[in-house]
């Protein structure tokens, strides 16, 4: 629950919710701001909608907002873009810092991190767009594998391959939506999303989908995807995935709330595949449902990650922490 004293507050505050923005997230992140602009309307917090591009702080000096709520998804949004943006002009802001955010928005960064601390993640390879010259790839990461842009969520551009012939064409797939493109091994398990609120993690979700991939069209189409909560997996085995998902949000030193993947194989290993700092608010999102799960409502939610960022003001004031 949500401090009264907190509550309180946030209604003699103006929230500005960000949302749209111009990277190629813009309809999802349309849909996890107008939820959280009616969550907090329901709340009776003085909140009001930011269509947030390039004009963000000139929109948000216009609203005199005295907090921001980031539902921007994606470049420009994500990866620490609009947290910089927001610490020049001293406003305050939901969820994970500048290098925080960065670095998670990087999956080649984040791979890195990962290897650092000794965290399993599958091996990887990456190709770089003014580089890349299929006659000359040199595959280290061979079939069956995943193809991703190094930036970017939704799973757009992002292909499984089961052929090493299909590695090329899904590289420049990829290339499509950024300038690096990661091949990964393909980790054949059950597939996990493990969300973090404050310092809380909650239940874990195994994501089963209808055509075998968790793409764009299975995350955000309703009935495309079933959703096990709790996950069917032994009890040791998703304490040990929540434990991996609460070292990596730390080590990262992310703030307010992340939603994290992760694939345990069939000896029972959990791989961390990444983490998102902003995770989706939509009907269909994951965090909304580990929360319900873990009975907090969506509109507790929305105002326990306000709350976070409430409680990390000084710090968060005083210097970028990140």
């Amino acid at each position: 629950m949500v401090e009264r004293e907190t509550l309180d507050r946030l209604k003699t505050m103006k929230v500005g919710v960000l949302m749209g923005g111009i990277s190629n997230e813009r309809e999802v992140s349309l849909k996890s701001g107008a939820a959280a602009l009616s969550a907090l309307k329901r709340q009776g917090i003085n909140a009001v909608g930011i269509d947030a591009g390039r004009d963000l702080l000139e929109k948000a000096a216009g609203e005199g907002i005295d907090i921001a709520f980031i539902a921007l998804h994606g470049r420009y949004g994500e990866d620490g873009c609009a947290q910089g943006a927001l610490e020049l002009a001293d406003i305050m802001y939901t969820g994970s810092g500048v290098q925080a955010s960065a670095v998670a928005m990087s999956k080649t960064s984040t791979k890195k991190m990962l290897k650092a601390f000794e965290i399993a993640t599958p091996d990887y390879q990456v190709f770089e767009k003014r580089s890349f010259n299929e006659k000359k790839m040199a595959l280290s990461i061979h079939a069956p594998a995943v193809v991703k842009p190094a930036n970017g969520g939704s799973s757009i551009n992002v292909s499984v391959c089961v052929k090493d012939e299909e590695i090329a064409p899904a590289i420049a797939s990829a290339f499509e939506s950024d300038d690096e493109a990661l091949v990964e091994r393909f980790i054949d398990g059950a597939l996990l999303a493990v969300g973090i609120v404050g310092q809380t993690v909650l239940p874990a979700i195994e994501i089963e989908t209808k055509n075998g991939f968790y793409d764009y069209s299975s995350k955000y189409t309703p009935g495309a995807t079933i959703y096990h909560i709790p996950a069917r997996l032994k009890e040791e085995v998703l304490k040990e995935a929540q434990a991996i998902t609460m070292k990596v949000h730390r080590e990262l030193n992310c703030r307010g709330f992340s939603r994290s993947e992760l694939i345990v194989d069939k000896q029972g290993k959990a791989w961390f595949i990444e983490l998102n700092t902003i995770p989706g608010l939509t009907k269909t999102s994951l965090l909304p449902k580990a929360a319900e799960a873990a009975g907090i409502s969506f509109d507790e939610l929305v105002l326990t990650i306000l709350e976070e960022t409430i409680k990390d003001e000084k710090t968060q004031k005083r210097k970028n922490r990140a």
